[in-house]
């Protein structure tokens, strides 16, 4: 590419929620921003998480100059740990996101490999024949930015994940002003966040929950449990702020809420006053009506906090009938079943369940509503327009909102992830695809690397063979009807197999018989303990992997 043209590449996050990453690149020098990842469905059985197939900025590795990441979600930074193993490159992100980015590289052993720098809203950073400016948005997490990216041929501006909050907690305002100066000065290319696209109004502000939790804080008279996301910094931070005024201690609850809110609060993000925290080995010896527990677990993950506090099977907190249980979040579709399931859980030990949609709300969304990104297109005022991070018909309807609202737009561009939009002297048009595709990740080492599903299978099965585990489980008594029976098949020779099964079987009995009652009401939860246990005892006795697949009756 030596002619004097842009080419915009989504990697991921266009006509799907994850994976979100664009290379951007002018001539043969490409800036890569996020490097995002999302959870697997339930098909791809086996997948801790699913990132971009990178092969196109691997295959370019020479020509990438930087690698520049909006804010710390997952669905942004998750990838990072991937792309930066193969690539040499420096890294630009906030604090609190260049944290998270660290955390994820800590997993990998890379935090010494990676050129990590720290770059606050207003500053630029020059890379190549791009210039970078920083610019700060509203949004669910801490330290997120929209980006203003100058090239020769003019100024692209990538929103990030964004909402415009007008009074946010922190009383950093969204920065409208440097939008509207870039739309003075003439924007070439608007690349805007589409979550939203489909909802009519303005998303609330964050404030708007604090009427809910007041009312809630009021009332409750025994102990307090709210989870929410562990990045959500903005509510956590109101949470300590009620907790003090209404005479509460705080606990922190699970691996995620207890790095990330460290995280902020050593970034001085997160005001924790001293005399406020509870150790998590103390909430049961506590007055109930004097504690808060903030946990993680928001989207019922079958070993999460939240989860194992329902199923009773955490060290730290048992729910005793009186607890209120609030879940500040978001109930992301494809999850209805496990977090309902959990819940059920919940209310059969006597909780107070607080959840859902209600006025005021106890959550309010991160991302903006059409009448926020009416605002923004208006402002800007581009002269092309790409919709971003949302699924086909979100990105359809922002380019419709785009076409009947936004000044001086000439044209807007639909394109999903692999295809491309090519910006030169004679406009914008598509160009050429690129090769992408989904990675599935497993055991969560990074290198296992899993091109194909099938693939993936098709090796496992050849190289270990699989365990079926089958359990009859009386759903009156939640015991098992007999001895669980073990089926496998290219895992072990027929002179070992007896013995080797017969303990398999033991193992799954000591299981089932060493969980609660409403572990064993709860297939996905029994699932996971099996696989987890059988996995665990094979791999100790054989040094085998087989594809353990749990399979549970209810009789």
């Amino acid at each position: 590419m030596s002619e004097p043209k842009l080419q915009v590449t989504p990697l991921g996050g266009l006509g799907e929620f994850g994976m979100n990453c664009h290379a951007i690149r002018y001539g043969d020098d490409i800036l890569v921003v996020d490097a995002g990842m999302m959870f697997p469905e339930d098909e791809l059985m086996g997948v801790d998480s699913v990132i971009p197939d990178f092969s196109y900025l691997t295959s370019n590795k020479e020509h990438v100059r930087a690698v520049i990441f909006t804010h710390g979600h997952e669905d942004h930074i998750g990838a990072a740990p991937f792309l930066l193993s193969e690539i040499d490159v420096p890294v630009y992100a906030t604090p609190f996101t260049r944290s998270l980015i660290e955390r994820r590289l800590e997993e990998h052993d890379m935090v010494e490999h990676v050129n990590l720098n720290s770059v606050l809203p207003g500053e630029t950073v020059k890379v190549g024949p791009f210039s970078i400016e920083f610019i700060h948005v509203t949004h669910s997490i801490v330290q997120a930015v929209a980006l203003a990216i100058a090239t020769p041929l003019g100024v692209i501006i990538h929103t990030g994940d964004f909402k415009v909050d007008p009074t946010p907690t922190d009383n950093e305002p969204f920065n409208l002003h440097a939008f509207a100066e870039y739309g003075k000065r003439g924007v070439l290319l608007l690349m805007s966040d589409s979550t939203n696209s489909d909802r009519p109004g303005n998303t609330p502000s964050e404030r708007a929950v604090r009427p809910r939790l007041e009312d809630i804080f009021h009332r409750t008279r025994h102990r307090l449990i709210v989870s929410c996301f562990s990045s959500s910094i903005h509510r956590v931070q109101q949470l300590l702020d009620l907790a003090r005024q209404h005479g509460r201690k705080v606990a922190f609850l699970g691996r995620s809420m207890t790095e990330v809110t460290t995280i902020a609060h050593n970034l001085d993000l997160l005001q924790i006053p001293d005399d406020t925290l509870l150790r998590p080995q103390d909430i049961q010896s506590a007055r109930r009506e004097r504690v808060l527990v903030i946990v993680s677990g928001t989207q019922g993950e079958p070993m999460s906090a939240l989860s194992r506090v329902a199923v009773d099977n955490h060290k730290h907190l048992s729910i005793d009938p009186g607890d209120t249980v609030v879940l500040s979040a978001r109930i992301i579709p494809g999850n209805e079943k496990p977090i309902y399931r959990m819940m059920n859980h919940m209310a059969k030990r006597g909780a107070d369940l607080i959840y859902g949609s209600m006025t005021p709300p106890v959550h309010v969304s991160g991302h903006a509503s059409s009448e926020e990104l009416h605002l923004i297109l208006n402002l800007v005022r581009p002269r092309f327009f790409l919709p971003i991070h949302g699924e086909y018909r979100q990105l359809a309807v922002h380019a419709q909102l785009a076409e009947r609202c936004a000044v001086g737009l000439e044209r807007t561009f639909v394109i999903e992830t692999g295809q491309t939009l090519v910006i030169d002297e004679y406009g914008a048009r598509r160009g050429e695809d690129v090769q992408v595709g989904r990675v599935c990740i497993d055991s969560g080492t990074i290198d296992e690397f899993v091109d194909d599903i099938v693939i993936r299978d098709r090796r496992h099965l050849a190289e270990d063979g699989f365990v079926l585990p089958i359990v009859a489980i009386n759903k009156h008594t939640g015991l098992p009807e007999a001895l669980p029976e073990i089926v496998s098949r290219g895992f072990i020779s027929d002179d070992g197999a007896s013995e080797v099964l017969q303990e398999a079987r033991r193992v799954v009995l000591k299981t089932i018989e060493g969980s609660s009652v409403e572990e064993r009401g709860d297939w996905g939860v029994m699932q996971e303990k099996i696989r987890a246990d059988l996995k665990r005892h094979i791999s100790k006795q054989t040094q085998r992997r087989p594809l353990i697949m749990p399979v549970i009756l209810e009789v």
